[in-house]
């Protein structure tokens, strides 16, 4: 599955002439057994390798997608429900950021998404910095 980010600039804006920050995840199923550990793929590639702020989110089906953790440049959040189990290493020189779930449960299937937020947001910004900073 490859996923890119969505940037919004403003016309004005000249700062960058096009969004080069995405992900790639590798395509396919992921398939264990409950109990083991398994690790899922995320490469990315930013602009900014000094300022990353990576993100996992894990979609159920017939819900949406909900906040993990985040891996950032300077520190990391994992959300209250994915302390435990869960875990992602940032690492700038692979550029990746794989997300390792221990002792499988049958709980865990769902779409896992690997997200790269911009290191500069212009335009229409109060919802992105809401929801940036409920996650911080």
């Amino acid at each position: 599955m490859n996923l890119s980010i969505l940037c919004i600039i403003e016309p004005e804006n000249t700062f960058f002439s096009d969004c080069k920050d995405s992900v790639i995840q590798p395509p396919g199923d992921v398939i264990t057994t409950e109990g083991e550990q398994v690790t899922l793929g995320c490469q990315f590639d930013a602009v900014n390798i000094n300022n990353l702020n990576l993100f996992w989110y894990k979609h159920e089906l017939n819900g949406f997608p909900e906040f993990m953790l985040g891996r950032f440049s300077f520190g990391s959040k994992n959300a209250t429900e994915f302390k435990d189990r869960f875990d992602a290493n940032l690492d700038a020189g692979s550029k990746s950021v794989p997300l390792t779930i221990q002792r499988v449960q049958l709980s865990d299937s769902a779409v896992y998404y690997c997200a790269l937020s911009p290191t500069v947001i212009t335009g229409y910004t109060a919802s992105f910095q809401k929801l940036f900073d409920s996650v911080m």
